[in-house]
């Protein structure tokens, strides 16, 4: 049966087309499943100038960045453009307050001048293959889970062997729809990647906080680096040596532009979605888990924005942070309003009755499949509780306060020293120090015990105090139960904040640093708050946890069995997809309109002289000013960003907008507050993704950064003209 389900899988080409523009999908499979749909949108391309193994094709010119974005290739020697927010960590790794690159922006001038970036990588997809006949092998339906997953494992790893690749290559293996199939990724990563350039932050990050996830949007959201390869154009580690890459295929850049209704493709490495979960599982989470989540980044925010504003140092140090924090804080409100204005559980509850009805009409259906629904309610209920307690140390311990994370990762440390002794560690040194130099170089402690105490508020009055540690309760009621003399105290006595002890630990070797770390007051606060959650909400919930796993893949095989007629696209994780659709507005309100592009002249209208998010660099208000917009403006106007119907995720930021016959036209950064449940339920109406202009990044490289020289790297091309 299992088999069998994998060839009606695979066969979707006959199946009705789900909502036009939806879907994440895999490039191995275009011509069988989107190409034509595609084509009818306007697609000049076909779907072996998409994805081709014998061919230069556009995948060529596509990277994973960093592992946690998307690059693309821009000319024939190896330049690679991606976001700001993307590139905006090694940007800062390079600035200090004499030489903010940061702030004031960075352009090399000669190759010479880049800048290498230590762990920065640039990951390539050579081919792609379905394994799945292979990997489930063996593999039947009345088999326990474990030993499914043992079978599945051992034939992973042995196709994995047995693939053919080059000896630079990588092979990895993912399962798609929920472990029912599977694909195999030949790999080619360069690790030698140099900053190139990057406005300044008054234009990479214009508009910061205030207008993240939000549309009209006018921000130049790009950063321009370069792959440097071996002599013999093949993978090595960093060398002064080493020379630009030399591609397969590199993105010609429109001059053109597009306009409402033009077809868009993106294409990149979305990191999650999952948008097949039950409707129990959507209303918890916007019912239960991101209040949670969006309460404690409130706090957390408060904080940082106000110290970020009054001190430039802490500005530098805390621009990434404080991002990470308010990015996903701000989309997870997104979410919520977004699953409760298109009524997605509600519609969700009546794709689940129909499911039902054809299920319980069928008696094979219903002995498989019957009771998929009413169970998934049943554990989603159990595990609320564990959910909770989880999402609330989850933030607090281990995403939120500083000096949580530093002693969870010391910790680690730790557990590698009882486990293997002092020669694993000290194999490991030089991470270790380099790890604790990181953390201190942009480290405030006042800044962090501010957070704490708000923290820590949350923690003793929201969090059932059955998941609450008794020593952090002590502590606690020492403390008065006053929140600021806690932070204080914990503050005062630990000294793992004190950079001199830690160097000193470090330098006496592996005995010394973890004894300083054992005993140190801090360490056994958050360790006891830690190992709470661990020995109980944690325990229950990944116990109900991995029930919901397995009924969720039978719950997908079901799916794709009892609704023959549906188009089925597989869950992000992390692996190349392509999503399409084309330029458009939307109505995200009653008598509110959204047009599809921005200008110079919005910039210009929110400035606000040194304003954190919204100043703008002296240079650009000349240019517009001077309507200064060499070959770039269009109209007399200077195009900034536009909106499309593309599904998009996170990872697919950097990703390239491509138009109907290929050309780079913008540079993927984000999505609309209204739209951002897409993660979850995707609803055509309001789901939008937000793309910069490569006419506007264009401009700033040569007329506000004086770096003409990379757009005479590039291939322009008048695909309209």
């Amino acid at each position: 049966m299992m088999k069998k389900l994998f060839l009606i899988a695979l066969v979707l080409s006959s199946f009705r087309f789900v909502q036009a523009t939806e879907g994440m999908w895999l490039p191995l499979l275009l011509q069988q499943l989107n190409e034509a749909e595609m084509q009818s949108l306007g697609m000049k391309m076909t779907a072996e100038d998409i994805y081709s193994v014998n061919q230069g094709s556009l995948k060529d010119a596509i990277v994973h960045f960093g592992g946690f974005c998307t690059a693309e290739v821009i000319s024939g020697q190896g330049l690679l453009l991606t976001n700001h927010h993307c590139g905006d960590e090694f940007i800062q790794s390079h600035s200090t307050l004499e030489k903010n690159y940061y702030q004031d922006g960075f352009w090399a001038m000669s190759k010479s001048e880049e800048l290498p970036n230590p762990g920065l990588f640039a990951t390539f997809i050579v081919r792609i293959e379905d394994v799945t006949e292979q990997v489930l092998e063996n593999v039947t339906d009345d088999m326990h889970h474990k030993e499914r997953q043992a079978w599945v494992s051992r034939n992973t790893e042995r196709v994995k062997n047995e693939a053919q690749r080059e000896e630079y290559q990588d092979v990895m293996i993912r399962p798609f729809f929920e472990g029912n199939q599977y694909f195999l990724f030949v790999a080619e990563t360069y690790r030698d990647v140099r900053l190139v350039g990057a406005p300044p932050a008054s234009i990479g990050k214009f508009g910061a906080d205030t207008d993240n996830w939000v549309w009209p949007r006018h921000t130049g959201d790009f950063s321009v680096f370069r792959i440097y390869a071996g002599p013999d154009n093949k993978p090595a580690e960093y060398s002064p040596e080493n020379v630009p890459f030399q591609p397969r295929h590199f993105l010609p850049v429109s001059m053109d532009g597009v306009k409402a209704d033009d077809f868009t493709l993106v294409f990149g490495f979305p990191g999650r979605t999952e948008e097949y979960l039950p409707s129990p599982a959507i209303e918890q989470r916007v019912n239960v888990i991101n209040p949670i989540r969006i309460g404690i980044r409130d706090r957390t925010l408060e904080v940082l924005n106000a110290e970020m504003r009054k001190d430039p140092e802490v500005r530098l140090q805390y621009v990434s942070k404080q991002s990470r924090i308010a990015n996903s804080w701000k989309k997870w409100i997104g979410e919520s309003q977004g699953i409760q204005q298109t009524n997605a559980v509600e519609k969700r509850r009546a794709y689940e009755k129909e499911f039902q009805k054809r299920v319980d009409g069928k008696p094979e259906w219903k002995a498989r499949y019957g009771n998929l629904l009413p169970t998934f309610n049943r554990l989603y209920a159990e595990q609320e509780p564990y959910a909770k307690a989880r999402e609330y140390i989850g933030e607090i311990a281990g995403r939120n306060i500083e000096l949580f994370r530093y002693v969870n990762t010391l910790h680690s440390v730790v557990k590698m020293y009882e486990s293997s002794g002092a020669p694993e560690v000290e194999g490991r040194m030089d991470r270790i120090e380099g790890f604790i130099e990181g953390f201190y170089k942009d480290y405030q402690p006042d800044v962090d015990r501010k957070v704490f105490a708000s923290l820590m508020e949350v923690y003793f009055n929201e969090l059932s105090p059955e998941y609450q540690s008794k020593f952090a309760i002590e502590q606690f009621v020492e403390a008065n139960k006053d929140y600021q003399t806690l932070a204080e105290l914990v503050f005062a006595k630990s000294r793992l904040i004190r950079p001199d002890v830690m160097r000193q630990a470090v330098e006496a070797g592996p005995e010394a640093l973890v004894k300083v770390i054992q005993e140190d007051y801090a360490y056994h606060f958050v360790r006891s708050i830690s190992e709470v959650n661990e020995g109980t909400a944690l325990e229950a919930y990944n116990r109900i946890q991995e029930d919901i796993d397995l009924l969720q893949r039978d719950y997908m095989q079901a799916q794709m069995e009892v609704f023959p007629e549906k188009r089925f696209y597989p869950d992000a994780n992390g692996t190349l997809r392509i999503t399409y659709g084309k330029v458009a507005g939307y109505e995200p309100r009653d008598a509110v309109r959204y047009e599809t592009h921005t200008y110079l002249e919005g910039v210009m209208e929110k400035y606000v002289p040194g304003d954190y998010e919204f100043d703008v660099p002296e240079k650009l208000r000349q240019l517009y000013e001077n309507k200064d917009y060499g070959p770039y403006g269009e109209g007399g106007k200077m195009p900034v960003c536009f909106i499309g119907s593309n599904h998009t995720t996170g990872g697919n930021s950097g990703s390239p907008a491509i138009d109907a016959h290929g050309n780079l036209v913008g540079l993927n950064f984000d999505r609309v507050w209204e739209g951002t449940m897409s993660d979850i339920y995707y609803d055509p109406s309001i789901c939008r993704n937000i793309m910069v202009d490569i006419r506007y990044v264009l401009f700033i490289i040569d007329k506000l950064g004086g770096a003409g020289h990379l757009i005479e790297e590039m291939k322009l091309v008048h695909p309209k003209g």
